[in-house]
């Protein structure tokens, strides 16, 4: 039996996405993680052809933790297409950025962005954060799809 995939992160900071993933196992939610390198990673496991290497297969993730700035593909351009495509447009997007000032955030919030938050410098914070938004996004949904 497949198990779903629950939270899709989408973060090129290795450093960051370990501390997030951490985070989750803490919480139990780490086996249901996918961890996407960047953007265009993204794009591929969303919307790649049926076959094509990193192309989901495995259903529809119940949130995605989506860095803000990322190279080759940028969070903005992920979140437009996730939002833009009717298979993906009611997945909740979290959106992780480095600052409360980033001029982006208002963007995302046209794009229909589920929340954002800024990423706390230190580990323990950073990890509590994740944690606690995995896991409401995962029981909030979970309830909303039953």
């Amino acid at each position: 039996m497949e198990q779903e995939i629950e939270i899709v992160l989408i973060e090129d900071n290795p450093d960051d996405a370990a501390l997030a993933i951490r985070a989750l196992k803490r919480k139990n939610l780490a086996n249901k993680v996918i961890h996407l390198n960047d953007g265009e990673e993204a794009l591929t496991f969303f919307f790649g052809a049926a076959g094509v290497p990193g192309r989901a297969e495995e259903g529809t993730p119940r949130v995605v933790l989506l860095d803000l700035n990322m190279p080759k593909v940028s969070g903005l351009e992920v979140l437009q297409k996730l939002r833009s495509n009717t298979k993906t447009a009611g997945i909740p997007v979290i959106v992780l950025t480095s600052s409360s000032s980033d001029p982006k955030i208002k963007r995302c919030n046209e794009l229909g962005a589920d929340r954002y938050i800024v990423k706390p410098v230190d580990f323990r914070s950073f990890a509590e954060t994740v944690a606690d938004l995995g896991m409401k996004w995962i029981v909030f949904n979970h309830h909303q799809k039953v």
